[in-house]
């Protein structure tokens, strides 16, 4: 029987249910039929890999809309129009309300006073800051995971890491890798055995999420991710502490220097573009 724990009225699924290779979905559009996978990362973040039969309809469109915004569809910045969205789902606009007042909890919008709601947009700041929050509480999770050595986390990982190598060497394994890394991670934190963690880590999954995946896109960027990976694991196995928690920051790190560089890259462009004449 799954471990369950709840935060803000959702459920965390874990490990018995947990799926690690991800499903490829097409991509939809918000005036499209509305339909909720129970692959999205959005819905996996709430409830592991459990059927989203029972969502009800704000939770619904917070899940589309959510993972539109964390697979980069809808992008950083972009106004939310709360008509098209309740009219893609045939719904007034109070439960799109709701929706969006759970994805501002999540991170991935914030509401602005008479003027509606936007995608979050991280400065370099908030990633670095993001970031460097996450790398400590990672190395919470792989200093219990070393001290435990549970041969349930040490062969999840091992699944992981090899469906990982695999993906890392494929020009269009960006999206799968990062998902399953995703997945990963999380689950790893459900077998640390820690709820407070848990939900700690777990608020801050989204919110980064569509950052790392375009920090991912590269073969060798994968691969190093990969061999980080696989160095964890040995870590674990032995019940080597102090390699697991330095491997655990190394990985975040890693990926927060890779997004600060993209990042840098857009602004850069982004100035050159504007100082262009039309």
């Amino acid at each position: 029987m799954s471990m369950m724990a709840q935060t803000e009225g959702f459920h965390f699924i874990v490990l018995a249910e947990l799926q690690l290779r991800p499903t490829n979905r097409p991509e939809s559009s918000v005036a499209a039929t509305p339909h909720v996978d129970s692959n999205g990362l959005v819905v996996f973040r709430w409830f592991g890999a459990n059927a989203p039969a029972t969502l009800a309809l704000p939770e619904q469109i917070a899940a589309m809309v959510g993972d539109r915004i964390v697979s980069g569809a809808i992008a950083p910045g972009t106004r939310i129009v709360e008509q098209d969205i309740a009219s893609a789902f045939d719904t007034s606009r109070g439960p799109v309300r709701e929706a969006l007042r759970i994805l501002e909890r999540e991170g991935l919008v914030r509401i602005h006073p008479r003027r509606g709601a936007r995608a979050t947009q991280l400065s370099p700041q908030d990633v670095y800051d993001l970031f460097e929050i996450r790398a400590c509480l990672y190395q919470a999770v792989a200093r219990r995971l070393a001290e435990q050595r549970s041969p349930e986390a040490i062969r999840l990982l091992e699944d992981g890491v090899r469906e990982m190598r695999r993906l890392a060497e494929r020009p269009d394994g960006a999206d799968a890798y990062s998902q399953l890394s995703f997945r990963l991670s999380l689950g790893c934190v459900r077998l640390a055995g820690n709820p407070r963690l848990a939900d700690m880590i777990t608020s801050l999954a989204l919110q980064p999420y569509r950052y790392t995946r375009f920090g991912l896109d590269s073969r060798p960027r994968r691969r190093s991710s990969a061999a980080m990976w696989q160095e964890s694991i040995g870590a674990i196995r032995d019940g080597d502490v102090a390699t697991a928690m330095q491997m655990a920051e190394r990985r975040v790190l890693a990926g927060r220097e890779e997004v600060l560089r993209l990042l840098r890259a857009e602004a850069k462009a982004s100035e050159t573009n504007l100082r262009s004449p039309a």
